[in-house]
């Protein structure tokens, strides 16, 4: 760059989050307030414990999960190198970290299942588009140490409850059986056998996808290969006796519980440590899933573990936000502070603070605007917010050791004294 040219500077306005990440601004609060009242309500009742496991995760541990497919998803991981160079992924998924905590921490000696749930940002390389976006959120609920379906259904049921309490309409379950290390390998082979023939029907990354790993091609949006995919072969028809009763019992626990539902035969997962059930939710008006989830009973061995049977399934948070939003679904509203708090002085500030501290830990909800100099201009703020109660403290109040309560509606006031003030305020808001 020439020197008697400087490099332009940005201005606050031209400073953008990275693609594909938004950030969560204070208008948006209700929302997820509501959103994660209710994942803890529904957790707690569904009797879940709280998991929250970190950030970053080692490579070697989404490496040897994902085996023979890692380079597949390799391209869409968040990967740097420390210090020490031990190459590390931003997390990918819940479900991997859960296990290897329940692995690493020996947490089937706290609780045999163990039931966790967590709500933590996972971090992808996409391309950003509506609905797909590098970092989200998502609430997730994973039981490890039983292979029973009853746990399916557990999970299943944990999800519907929160997307139902989230009081979305129209939602209906998407389900699927993909198998096991039985019947699955000659499924796999059908696959292949039958697209073998088509490849120059189908995109690049099914042609490749047709040898290293033949159900991805169940997942491709291409219209092309969609075409195709309509009368390829389907796995249910290769089930083992044990895969079969295992989704009839899973079916009838959906149906038990009143959950709308419709088999998917093509729903089926990308890595080889998910088996069995596979499932995803959609909402109305929402053409994406806005929760999903499966089996995995066989990571613990791709780790290196012994077998442990385990089952999870996750809820995008900002979809099933995005959902709500085109529902018309009213999230609950803040609770909006009763009372407004005047300061009249420099010297009022000290004592301000700890009368609003008292009124707080006694779940009064107080403003202020101490930025404000004049009386007037804070009453007028207390009244286009509609808070009725003013308490005003200058000067002459501190030195007395009282305060004044004024009804913003009448005008009236009167002094109290300091000492009985969350006393007088609880008489008086009682009273409205």
């Amino acid at each position: 760059m020439p020197k008697d040219k400087k490099p332009k500077v940005k201005t606050p306005v031209e400073w953008k989050v990275p693609k594909g990440t938004a950030d969560i601004l204070p208008k948006e609060q209700e929302a997820w307030r509501f959103f994660w009242q209710t994942g803890l309500g529904v957790s707690e009742l569904h009797d879940f414990y709280f998991l929250e496991t970190p950030l970053l995760e080692t490579e070697e541990l989404f490496a040897s999960g994902l085996g023979d497919h890692y380079a597949a998803f390799e391209k869409i991981f968040y990967s740097l190198k420390d210090r020490e160079g031990e190459r590390l992924v931003l997390r990918f998924n819940p479900h991997v970290p859960a296990l290897r905590s329940y692995l690493c921490n020996h947490l089937a000696y706290f609780s045999s299942p163990l039931k966790v749930y967590s709500f933590n940002p996972v971090f992808r390389q996409v391309k950003p588009e509506p609905g797909f976006s590098r970092e989200f959120r998502e609430w997730s609920f994973d039981i490890i140490g039983e292979a029973d379906p009853i746990y399916d259904g557990e999970v299943i049921l944990a999800v519907y409850d929160l997307l139902r309490s989230l009081k979305l309409k129209g939602l209906k379950l998407v389900i699927n059986n993909a198998g096991c290390r039985v019947c699955r390998p000659a499924f796999k082979q059908k696959l292949k056998n039958y697209y073998r023939p088509l490849k120059e029907g189908l995109c690049k990354d099914c042609v490749r996808d047709i040898e290293e790993n033949p159900y991805a091609l169940a997942r491709c949006k291409e219209e092309k290969c969609a075409a195709l995919r309509a009368a390829a072969p389907i796995v249910l028809d290769y089930l083992c006796q044990n895969c079969n009763n295992h989704f009839k019992a899973v079916l009838e626990l959906v149906e038990d519980n009143g959950i709308a539902y419709a088999p998917d035969p093509h729903l089926l997962p990308l890595n080889d440590y998910s088996d069995r059930t596979t499932f995803e939710f959609f909402a109305a008006d929402y053409p994406l899933p806005i929760a999903s989830g499966g089996r995995y009973d066989y990571l613990a061995e791709a780790l290196k573990a012994r077998l442990t049977p385990a089952v999870g399934g996750a809820v995008g948070m900002e979809r099933a936000i995005e959902a709500m939003r085109l529902q018309g679904v009213a999230a609950h509203p803040k609770t909006r502070p009763r009372v407004f708090f005047v300061v009249l002085s420099d010297q009022a500030k000290k004592a301000a603070l700890r009368l609003m501290n008292d009124l707080r830990g006694s779940g009064i909800a107080v403003v202020e605007v101490v930025g404000k100099k004049t009386l007037k201009a804070q009453l007028r703020i207390a009244d286009r917010i509609g808070i009725r109660l003013a308490l005003i403290l200058g000067q002459k109040e501190v030195f007395e050791g009282t305060i004044m309560v004024r009804d913003t509606t009448t005008g009236a006031q009167e002094t109290i004294v300091a000492e009985r003030l969350v006393e007088e305020v609880k008489k008086r808001l009682n009273s409205k």
